[in-house]
């Protein structure tokens, strides 16, 4: 079974009818027999679909509005067996808003030494006709990506598995909607950004409600409904001594499994694919919102902290990347540094909402005071996280473009800190504290990310890819000097790339 089974990728292939019909039957063999190896690869999450032979303008055209009119498919890979002329290509390019992957491969690996001749030659001519397919592809800006290599290569492979899970995070949120309980933080400027922009660009929505709006659907769960979430909780958790012993703290969890019922049937209803919740506007609510939410996330939904619908919304994507792969991924904020010179690094928590998803074992449950908000004592999932590679990712609103940052990070072991009672992991960002910390300023970074122990940087280059959005790399290779001038070529080209390519 796929991770994304629901979706699908067509696998179309190029060619013409000059090389008569014997040679286009062997051109459908072929392709069928790459496709189907294609689909059978654990390394690709989505079924991959073989599409007929493209020989003619209009075959082309058809297959992409075919593309675009069918809700499971999600983008083209595309593949020129034999020389393919681009012209014929250029109607349907024009419509296909489906991502696409150039896939620049040959159907057999080695040249046969002692037998090649002509007839070969005219079989196989992927160097000849992808570079025909490439030049149409860049005459007209088409954003894509391109692989190169041996299809029933491991590694290959991979690469077309990436892409489709950034693919599927794209379709996701085509339509997406995310649920916004009260405004942003007061007076924060990162998490505010121009929600009609978003959609137009990024394909979600975001709907505004009132705590009211939520509060009603919480004070209809039942107490039986609460009792009965709660025995999840114990079986799942490993639960504090004196949760479920102590009267108020009983009460507590019961309150919070109240919100989380609630909270979920809303999003249900509304066929919500994120939210977000801030600690400034918590009316009608016993307490800020945090088992509830790390619960959600560990189910797929993306969240954002303080009204940040951006950040829901990315992790929503990273959610849907990052199916059927371990590690996790969760909201996060970088907190606090450890700046000692000879080991800096980074604290990431907050408040409460951490996805358990990320938890390097079996998560606590615990009641803390929360010295912010003015509420009770909120209910909460505590655990650390397990060292290995991550990134952190981050989007902001840059006026007239959306910019996807990221930083690749290496998670560390973290030292007991018995009196901090939330989740928390540990990083050292690359290439070193001092160089990410400065280029993330420097690049307007966010202080809330969608982390990822599941994801590489190839998943979210794909995404902005796909969406058309710049994207902005912080790894072991950075210069402050270059990434500087980096960011003041990407201000140039995002300011007059509407217009030039005209």
């Amino acid at each position: 079974m796929k991770a994304l089974g629901n979706y699908e990728v067509w696998f179309v292939t190029g060619s013409q009818h000059l090389y008569g019909a014997e040679t286009l039957k062997q051109v459908n063999q072929n392709s069928t027999q790459i496709a189907q190896a294609l689909d059978s690869s654990t390394s690709i999450p989505v079924k991959v679909v073989f599409k007929p032979v493209l020989t003619t303008p209009e075959a082309i055209t058809q297959i992409c509005a075919e593309a675009n009119n069918t809700a499971n498919c999600i983008g083209l890979v595309a593949w020129m067996h034999t020389f393919s002329p681009a012209k014929m290509w250029i109607q349907g390019l024009k419509i296909l808003y489906k991502p696409l992957l150039d896939f620049h491969t040959q159907f057999g690996r080695d040249i046969p030494w002692a037998n090649i001749d002509m007839d070969f030659m005219n079989l196989n001519q992927t160097a000849h006709g992808g570079r025909e397919f490439g030049f149409i592809n860049a005459r007209m800006r088409m954003e894509r990506k391109v692989v190169v290599g041996h299809w029933a290569v491991d590694a290959v492979q991979k690469q077309i598995g990436t892409w489709t899970r950034a693919a599927a995070a794209w379709q996701d949120a085509q339509g997406g909607k995310i649920a916004r309980f009260g405004d942003n933080m007061r007076n924060v400027a990162v998490t505010e950004g121009d929600k009609v922009g978003a959609q137009m660009h990024l394909g979600f929505s975001v709907y505004g409600y009132g705590m009211g709006d939520l509060v009603a659907y919480i004070s209809k769960v039942t107490d039986q409904e609460a009792e009965q979430l709660v025995k999840v909780y114990s079986q799942e958790y490993s639960i504090a001594t004196g949760v479920l012993e102590n009267a108020a703290n009983k009460n507590t969890l019961m309150s919070e499994a109240k919100i989380e019922l609630g909270l979920r049937r809303f999003l249900e209803e509304g066929n919500f694919k994120g939210f977000t919740t801030t600690f400034e506007d918590l009316h009608g609510l016993p307490q800020l919102p945090g088992l509830a939410v790390q619960r959600l996330m560990a189910d797929g939904y993306g969240f954002g902290a303080e009204g940040d619908w951006k950040t829901a919304a990315l992790l929503r994507m990273t959610k849907v990347m990052d199916k059927g792969l371990e590690g996790g991924s969760s909201f996060m904020e970088d907190y606090t540094y450890h700046l000692d010179p000879a080991n800096p690094k980074v604290l990431g928590s907050h408040m409460l909402e951490i996805c358990p998803s990320i938890a390097r074992s079996n998560s606590n449950l615990e009641i803390h005071p929360l010295s912010i908000g003015g509420k009770a004592d909120p209910a909460r999932l505590v655990f650390d996280v397990a060292q290995g590679k991550a990134v952190n990712a981050a989007l902001m609103d840059m006026g007239n473009r959306y910019r996807l940052l990221l930083n690749k990070v290496d998670v560390v072991a973290c030292e007991p800190m018995p009196k901090l009672p939330v989740a928390r992991v540990m990083w050292e960002p690359k290439p070193s504290l001092e160089v990410a910390t400065s280029a993330w300023i420097m690049a307007g970074g966010a202080h809330h990310t969608a982390f990822s122990k599941a994801l590489t940087e190839e998943h979210f280059e794909d995404l902005a890819l796909i969406a058309g959005i710049e994207f902005v790399l912080i790894d072991e290779q950075t210069n402050i000097h270059q990434f500087r001038n980096e960011l003041r070529w990407n201000d140039l080209y995002f300011h007059i790339s509407k217009g030039i390519f005209a």
